[in-house]
């Protein structure tokens, strides 16, 4: 799903972070890495960012910091990879929309359930919580997630909408703005409440019944007027 990582066509380049150190790691060393990913999720879940301690990720994923600082770097690469895996495991749900030949209301439905189940993993949360946290001391994190996590997405759905106003299917004046519309409608309030504590991965049934009210919501002011 190489379409969420590429860069969009526009004359301003999405902001970069510097390279996490490149190591030749075996299949125990691969494991090890996800292990240690694994542990900084509940980690920076359990204690915020700024109290996470390196240390703490290590005693719990097992390994060695030496092991750490090699495939990571430091505390901000390690953020890096958990949000690069974090975006390369979302999108479930416009894999499917792009696909489906269901009706509007039907097809972003289904999508809307898959995008609340993902944006409710505990690696998602991590990676919210980290941007809305340390947006302002780190920006470099909060606008490399913004333009390689965010924007694909939207534009994404944005593609989907076109394509359905062109086939008369919905009507949209601007589908670029009505993907981000659509977007904080079905999973603002999700993030917003998932990263302040209110709502967890046991939230899903309830998160995807504001989901289902907030599509058809949205719906029943896209369909074609007859």
């Amino acid at each position: 799903m190489t379409d969420r990582l590429s860069p969009e066509s526009s004359p301003t380049a999405k902001p970069s972070l510097p390279p996490r150190p490149a190591v030749e790691l075996q299949r125990r060393g691969e494991l090890r890495v996800e292990k240690f990913l694994d542990a900084a999720t509940e980690v920076f879940n359990e204690k915020g960012y700024q109290a996470a301690r390196l240390s703490d990720i290590v005693k719990r994923a097992g390994g060695s910091m030496a092991t750490l600082y090699r495939a990571f770097g430091d505390k901000v690469g390690l953020v890096h990879a958990l949000m690069e895996r974090s975006i390369d495991n979302f999108g479930r749900g416009l894999d499917e929309l792009a696909q489906s030949t269901l009706p509007p209301e039907q097809a972003l439905e289904e999508a809307a359930y898959l995008m609340v189940e993902e944006i409710l993993t505990p690696s998602r949360i991590a990676c919210h919580r980290v941007v809305i946290s340390e947006g302002m001391r780190l920006p470099e994190l909060r606008d490399w997630f913004q333009a390689h996590g965010i924007e694909p997405m939207e534009a994404r759905l944005s593609r989907y909408f076109r394509r359905e106003t062109d086939a008369g299917r919905l009507y949209l004046e601007d589908p670029e703005r009505s993907a981000h519309l659509f977007y904080m409608m079905v999973i603002g309030g999700v993030i917003l409440r998932s990263t302040n504590g209110r709502m967890s991965p046991d939230d899903i049934p309830r998160a995807k019944q504001q989901a289902r009210l907030a599509v058809r919501l949205f719906v029943a002011g896209a369909l074609p007027r007859s």
